[in-house]
């Protein structure tokens, strides 16, 4: 584990992510990033299965750079960490290193706690933040803004 993040996931680079240049292209970042986000959600109890109270989650911000070329073939391993806590909101961070362990991008996701059946954003559920002040071992000060 890289410090400062519990959660990580492996994906397999597939060669349809590939771009003309024989590297990987920007917009397979995004899915990886999204694997990674879907993964860390599911494991604090916010999913978009949830079928009891269809609380969920709309990703309001992703922000990527891109530190070095990704080839095929190989891995790509996300680590993905919560930064901050707002009252309907949450931020996430995510660091890409490739299969010799080297950043190739770190990214960032706002993510907005959504009730789908009510149609509009909520404040996040104290046993969601015990979840994520768990699965991140700190706790957290939440900013109303």
């Amino acid at each position: 584990m890289v410090s400062g993040y519990n959660t990580s996931i492996v994906i397999t680079i597939d060669w349809s992510d590939l771009d003309l240049f024989g590297h990987v292209n920007n917009v397979a970042f995004f899915k990886y990033i999204q694997s990674a986000r879907v993964n860390y959600c599911e494991l604090i109890g916010l999913t978009s299965t949830n079928e009891s109270d269809k609380l969920s989650f709309i990703v309001a911000a992703i922000n990527c750079s891109f530190k070095s070329p990704l080839n095929y073939p190989g891995t790509i391993k996300l680590f993905t960490k919560v930064d901050w806590i707002k009252n309907s909101s949450l931020q996430l961070s995510h660091l890409l290193l490739d299969q010799n362990g080297q950043v190739v991008a770190e990214s960032t996701d706002v993510l907005v706690v959504f009730d789908y059946i009510k149609k509009t954003k909520i404040p996040i559920p104290s046993k969601l933040k015990a979840n994520i002040e768990f699965k991140e071992c700190r706790t957290f000060r939440v900013d109303a803004k």
